[in-house]
């Protein structure tokens, strides 16, 4: 499997507001590429505060690249996954309609009727981890699942596991020219952080784009 991190952030380093409210940070050139990039994917993968947070479909939104994926025998539209440790996911969310498959990872810990009402959507739970998911083995299933290159675009929480865990082979953060500010606003990758055996990257490349900078990085084995 290949994960690919993508996320957008101010000059200061924050992903949103400390009230968790979106502001725009990147321009039409960077939403183009963002679209472009889940036509390449397998999956798009987001945490649970992003969906309860913003109500994303993580679909393509091009039509014409939604065509191409199907004449290569393709869905339409990556399948979303969201992880979701305690279930918490609507059942009227944006990633559990019919525009594509939507996996759950999900921990033993979730309440049984949230599962049960969840699975009744058509979603796919995948369950690994007492208390919370374990990435290591949740990912594990989605690559059985024929799922290999896995888009991930939020939040911090997830990004920092993924980290921890090991998974992540690329890191693309688009730098836009706006400051947001607060303690408590979330950044790239929140989480317990790291106090040694920190992860380090390798510059890839870097590019001017929407009056900022996109800066691609890989992780150094």
């Amino acid at each position: 499997m290949h994960v690919i991190v993508n996320a957008a952030m101010s000059a200061d380093g924050k992903l949103s507001t400390r009230e968790r409210v979106q502001h725009a940070i990147s321009g039409p050139d960077d939403f183009e590429r963002v679209d472009r990039l889940r036509t390449e994917c397998d999956a798009v993968v987001v945490g649970v505060g992003t969906v309860l947070a913003d109500d994303p479909s993580l679909t393509v939104k091009s039509s014409t690249r939604r065509d191409e994926r199907v004449e290569t025998g393709q869905p339409a539209n990556p399948a979303r996954v969201v992880a979701d440790s305690r279930a918490r996911t609507p059942t009227d969310a944006s990633v559990v309609n019919d525009d594509a498959e939507t996996y759950l990872l999900v921990s033993e810990n979730a309440p049984a009727d949230r599962r049960a009402e969840l699975a009744s959507n058509d979603a796919r739970l995948v369950t690994a981890g007492a208390e919370r998911v374990d990435l290591l083995v949740a990912f594990a299933a989605l690559q059985e699942a024929g799922l290999e290159t896995v888009l991930v675009e939020g939040g911090g929480e997830l990004i920092f596991s993924l980290f921890e865990c090991g998974l992540v082979d690329e890191l693309y953060t688009f730098v836009g020219p706006t400051v947001i500010g607060g303690r408590d606003a979330p950044t790239l990758a929140d989480g317990d952080g790291f106090v040694d055996s920190f992860p380090e990257l390798s510059l890839d490349r870097v590019e001017e784009l929407d009056e900022g900078v996109l800066i691609r990085w890989t992780l150094r084995r």
